[in-house]
């Protein structure tokens, strides 16, 4: 044991040390600095374990002096001194402080690793107070989870166990001095531990003309010393051809002929091999003489669709060169993409493949389709013939004339016409057991019988006999039945036209039909119920087409029992129906009471009007819920008539709200230096009988000031928002149809249903309608348009209306001839009495002559934003939790 001490101490004398002494040395960068080395023998320098055969080294006496003149990036690294003899050696690291670059700049940024290997990412620090290095992506994304590294800011990060996976983009991380500082980016490429994989450079299936070039390359990654990559060709005296290319990590091979011949066709292989194998992939060449285009697939060429379905027509060919010309026409006539006719075309190499739709077909729209393709070379045309098939209808009846009955029917395919006869009155004679088919004494004639569109039959029936009371005309095509009755008198006599009963019968009815004009005249010019939302199903210039709301969907999870509704008053009341307050019991969970407003039509509506308010709820659910909306809870529309369940607004509208709340207004100024002013104002002697019923008439004295008009404005604006991206126009946007509830939240209706607008005068006759002349836009009035930007003039309106406190626009002008006149030649209404400047500005703006310069609803709520304060900014309550709260005895 003694004599290893010994021998240990001696070891330790005999060691080398260099000075400066410590474990590193930090110089400024191209500064100069000496390395001493003491020892009684001979010592050599080394740098990173290399002989430093470039460095300027001098002998002096037992020291050994290393020499580095301006240190550049070039100099960092771990010098060693070692004795030659014994092999013994001191080290010391060299860092060269460059305050631009906190890590090393390397020349080389792409690394490649085999799989299962190490590998080590030279992230350098030039300053050794660099601390908490780690490794990150250069996109941020997290590393893999198989990822294990070791960091070190003298040697960098090392990755061990590299996968195919931890390819990519990497960046070393640390920080100095409390800031994050970074490395340059390193490509980090693995080599798969397996044979080569070859990607080929074209499709490996290539189309050539004679005379035309071909160019094959393949690629290989994985690629190591041993790698071999080559193509193999039919004609092998062309091997001069082929060029190899190593790039980086990976190898190209490329194979050009200049003209190619029939003889060139056939298979080319691209073989590459390593030392773990041999992978290959095939081109075949075809040579033509011509460019072609050969149609491989088509479905049916003759089609049977019914009315209203859609129909997909299809086109898949092979084509070389590639066509230029794709086209579908119809009965001669080029189509384009619409929303009726969708055209689109895909390609994989020389496959192509065209298709057209045709949305909700017409019977109109039957006919011959054709789709024509063209190259340099070939042209092709494949038709398509479309029959759309349509119920059969009976367009004319009459009789019995002169013992004589008449009926035509048309339809697609053309209907037949059969005749039954029974004792009856005013009975569907084929539906009974002992119907009897009159054949005899029957003439049919068909009248049109196109191959495309609707046909039309004509029959006639001899009354012969005169033992029977109802005569049946029953029109058949495709299992579709319609059908008319006659009532047959058993004295009718055969060609006796003109008798006295006949020509009293025959001046009733012109008496009648007189009365049914008067009467239809009247119905048509009445009003009538419709959803004044309107969805956009697609826009072409300036012409909307709109989705038939009756055509959306129903979800019956709508469905509520009508048995948990309790009935309340009535909240609203119109010419077809009204809105109730009522009692939910276990709408949301089953134990929950809820208050709800409740829409619902009058006994005495008809049937446009009940398809009227199932639209409304198709709507409703189509758009789905947000806050500033009013809000679809449920319905019932099974076992009944139908009823319609929305969000109940406590407060009512807000025309009645603002003109309630005008004598406690406070008026607040915008800015630092703001003030108020109590505002007496009187009542509004119009107001409003038809909106919403006040729910809250004993707090009429509760204060309103400026920044609440703000508040309804934003909202307002934020719902109309949403309706835009639901690609929904509102058609009557006003304070009158926009409703409050706890917390003073805005929501948009549609309060059509519950009011009367024949005695509403904000609605004005205008042609056969009544509608809202003073909100609507100039094109609304004189053309007929409704657009989102004419749903923008009217929120301007309603803008007027709020900071006017619910005056009515264009005060003590009435609608006449000179009021469009005044429009027409851009008259303007001045700022309301408490709108702030900003606010008239937006008004303004939303009133602009020509549509597109109009502000969007999205730029609206971004320009009152800067307006309102960060509390107004937040009555947008969660939608979930807004529908719990019960409009009990809060302020608005």
């Amino acid at each position: 044991f003694n004599t290893f001490l010994f021998f240990t101490f001696l070891l330790l004398l005999s060691r080398p040390t260099i000075t400066p002494e410590g474990p590193h040395l930090t110089v400024p960068l191209n500064s100069d600095f000496s390395l001493h080395c003491r020892s009684d023998n001979s010592v050599r320098w080394l740098r990173e374990d290399r002989p430093t055969r470039t460095l300027n080294v001098q002998r002096q006496g037992q020291v050994t002096v290393l020499k580095v003149s301006k240190a550049g990036p070039q100099h960092m690294g771990k010098y060693s001194c070692r004795e030659e003899a014994s092999g013994e050696k001191s080290s010391i690291y060299v860092y060269v402080k460059d305050p631009e670059n906190p890590f090393r700049r390397n020349i080389v940024f792409d690394f490649v690793a085999g799989e299962g290997e190490m590998t080590t990412l030279p992230c350098l620090a030039t300053d050794p107070r660099i601390t908490d290095l780690h490794l990150q992506k250069c996109d941020g994304q997290p590393l893999p989870n198989s990822l294990r590294y070791s960091a070190s800011i003298e040697t960098g990060i090392t990755l061990e166990d590299v996968r195919k996976d931890f390819e990519g983009c990497y960046v070393c991380v640390g920080t100095l001095e409390g800031n994050t500082v970074k490395s340059g980016q390193y490509q980090l490429n693995v080599r798969l531990d397996a044979p080569p994989v070859i990607t080929l450079g074209r499709p490996q299936r290539v189309l050539l003309i004679q005379g035309e070039e071909l160019s094959l390359s393949c690629s290989t990654s994985n690629v190591n010393s041993d790698i071999t990559i080559r193509w193999k060709q039919p004609s092998v005296q062309q091997f001069s051809r082929i060029l190899t290319e190593p790039i980086s990590h990976l190898r190209n091979a490329t194979l050009n002929l200049g003209s190619v011949t029939k003889q060139d066709a056939g298979s080319y292989n691209c073989e590459a091999r390593n030392e773990r194998g041999t992978s290959a992939k095939t081109v075949w060449v075809e040579i033509y003489d011509k460019g072609f285009i050969n149609l491989t697939s088509v479905n049916n060429s003759t089609k049977r669709m019914r009315a209203g379905e859609s129909l997909s027509l299809r086109v898949v060919m092979d084509a070389y060169p590639k066509p230029h010309t794709f086209s579908w026409s119809y009965s001669g006539v080029k189509l384009t993409n619409t929303t009726d006719h969708v055209i689109t075309t895909r390609s994989h190499g020389n496959s192509y493949t065209s298709e057209l739709k045709l949305v909700r077909l017409k019977v109109l729209e039957s006919g011959v389709y054709t789709f024509s393709c063209s190259n340099r070379d070939a042209t092709v045309h494949q038709m398509f013939e479309v029959h759309v098939t349509s119920k059969p209808q009976i367009v004319s009846y009459e009789g019995p004339i002169g013992g004589q009955v008449r009926c035509v029917a048309e339809g697609y395919p053309t209907p037949q016409i059969k005749w039954y006869y029974c004792d009856q009155p005013y009975s569907r004679c084929s539906n009974l057991l002992n119907a009897t088919q009159e054949e005899e004494d029957v003439v049919t004639v068909t009248m049109t019988n196109p191959p495309f569109g609707k046909g039309t039959v004509e029959s006639r029936l001899n009354i012969t006999k005169n033992s029977y009371s109802t005569l049946e005309c029953v029109a058949s095509a495709n299992g579709e039945i319609v059908y008319t009755l006659f009532s047959i008198s058993e004295n009718t006599v055969p060609h006796e036209l003109f008798t006295p009963l006949l020509i009293g019968f025959v001046a009733a009815a012109v008496i009648l039909v007189l009365i049914l004009i008067v009467l239809s005249y009247k119905y048509i010019q009445k009003p009538k119920y419709q959803i004044q939302w309107k969805v956009i199903e697609g826009i072409h210039g300036n012409s909307y087409v709109y989705i038939d709301p009756t055509q959306l969907p129903y979800d019956h999870q709508w469905e509520f029992p009508r048995d948990k509704l309790r009935f309340g008053k009535t909240l609203g009341s119109g010419a077809f129906g009204k809105v109730v307050e009522a009692t939910a019991y276990g709408m949301s969970k089953a134990d929950t009471v809820m208050t709800v407003a409740v829409k619902m039509l009058k006994p005495s509506a008809h049937a446009t009007e009940k398809e009227a308010l199932m639209s409304e709820l198709k709507v409703l659910s189509y758009l789905g819920n947000h806050i500033n909306i009013v809000n679809l809870l449920g319905a019932c529309t099974i076992g009944g008539p139908t009823l319609v369940i929305t969000e109940y607004c406590c407060f009512g509208d807000l025309l009645n709200f603002l003109r309630r709340r005008r004598e406690s207004f406070y008026y607040t100024t915008l800015g630092e230096d703001s003030y108020y002013r109590n505002v007496m104002l009187q009542p509004e002697p119009n107001e409003s009988r038809n909106g919403y019923m006040t729910m809250k008439p004993s707090e009429d004295g509760m204060t309103m000031d400026t920044e609440d008009l703000l508040s309804f404005s934003y909202q307002v604006a934020k719902g109309m928002d949403f309706l835009a991206s639901k690609n929904c126009i509102h058609r009557d946007l006003a304070a009158r149809n926009i409703l409050l509830t706890q917390g003073r939240v805005a929501k948009i209706c549609d309060f059509g249903l519950a009011r009367d607008i024949t005695t509403d005068s904000n609605y004005v006759v205008k042609g056969n309608a009544r509608l809202p002349v003073k909100w609507m836009s100039p094109e609304s009035i004189f053309e007929c348009v409704y657009t989102f930007e004419s749903d923008v003039w009217s929120y301007g309106i309603l803008l007027w209306e709020i900071f006017s406190l619910g005056s009515s626009p264009y005060p003590g002008m009435p609608v006449d001839s000179k009021f469009y006149k005044m429009i027409k030649e851009g008259y303007r209404m001045d700022s309301p009495e408490f709108a702030p400047r900003e606010m008239y500005e937006i008004m303004h703006s939303c009133w602009d002559a020509d549509p597109f310069k109009r502000p969007s609803f999205g730029k609206i709520v971004e320009k009152i934003e800067q307006q309102i304060s960060d509390s107004t900014k937040h009555v947008c309550l969660p939608l979930s939790s807004l529908l719990q709260i019960a409009c009990s005895t809060g302020v608005p």
